[in-house]
């Protein structure tokens, strides 16, 4: 189910959720994450609200398309702690170089856990949920979805989950600046960051070069020959591997049913018809 993310830092939020529900009801969300499902979305204070499309399912006497509301509640670390993990990591070059640049490097949760903290969610306490469904299963499988959704934003923006964690990333940089690591590395960059300066022209002009003692030969045909024999590329062991690097739920696909699925039937379909022709 990692797979459904981009990034690395996405399949980490989708790992951790994973370790702390029932793998075979998140599965069942994958398709409520689509932009079709969510109507609406919104991250305010910590918090990811959601309006999901449901099912009509005449058997449980649904009529009507069901809209609900789906929450997510992130706990959010307090500004002490906070303190405490800006301070770790604006000691360490290679932490504040790379966040004042807007990069995550791999390794931050290992900072936090340093100090007995998790960016990431580790246990059911770092987040509550809720929705509106007739569902009693937690999560259901619009939660599920919008769990993935959450992990397609952080393909997006992985400061997001600092901000779900209670610190936005304008304040962490600022923090981050404010340390005396950070004042000398601020300085830097701010010292590399030129205005532009206008160009008489787009392209570089040509130059001319001194030509060299070269035959006629030697200049069309090279001085190193082709080797007598060309190694022959080897065929992918993976059949349709741009497809199904896709996935099962690429982003243009709007679908409920598996992408990958659908494109081996049509490849069946195709081999089918060509051997009927042959």
């Amino acid at each position: 189910m990692a797979q459904m993310s981009r990034t690395w830092w996405g399949q980490k939020f989708i790992e951790a959720i994973e370790k702390l529900t029932d793998a075979g009801r998140l599965s069942r969300g994958r398709s409520y994450s689509s932009p079709g499902r969510i109507l609406h979305f919104d991250i305010e204070s910590g918090t990811v609200y959601a309006q999901i499309r449901g099912n009509k399912n005449a058997y449980f006497g649904v009529y009507e398309e069901p809209r609900y509301n789906t929450v997510i509640d992130f706990e959010p670390i307090s500004k002490a702690k906070w303190a405490a993990v800006v301070a770790l990591m604006g000691s360490k070059a290679s932490l504040i170089s790379r966040l004042l640049l807007n990069e995550i490097p791999d390794n931050i949760e290992d900072n936090f856990a340093t100090l007995g903290l998790h960016l990431l969610p580790a246990s059911k306490d770092d987040f509550h949920t809720q929705c509106s469904c007739p569902d009693w299963s937690n999560p259901c499988k619009h939660v599920a979805g919008l769990y993935y959704r959450v992990a397609a934003e952080l393909d997006s923006d992985p400061f997001l989950l600092f901000e779900l964690r209670g610190l936005p990333r304008d304040e962490l940089q600022a923090q981050l600046a404010q340390t005396p690591l950070g004042q000398a590395l601020a300085a830097e960059l701010s010292a590399e960051q030129q205005p532009p300066r206008p160009r008489d022209r787009y392209f570089t002009p040509p130059q001319s070069q001194p030509v060299s003692d070269l035959s006629l030969k030697d200049f069309w045909q090279g001085e190193k020959r082709l080797p007598a024999t060309l190694e022959v590329a080897t065929s992918s062991p993976v059949s349709a591997v741009l497809v199904k690097k896709q996935g099962d739920f690429p982003e243009f696909w709007h679908r409920d049913n598996s992408f990958i699925e659908v494109m081996e039937d049509l490849y069946d379909y195709v081999k089918t018809k060509n051997q009927k022709k042959l």
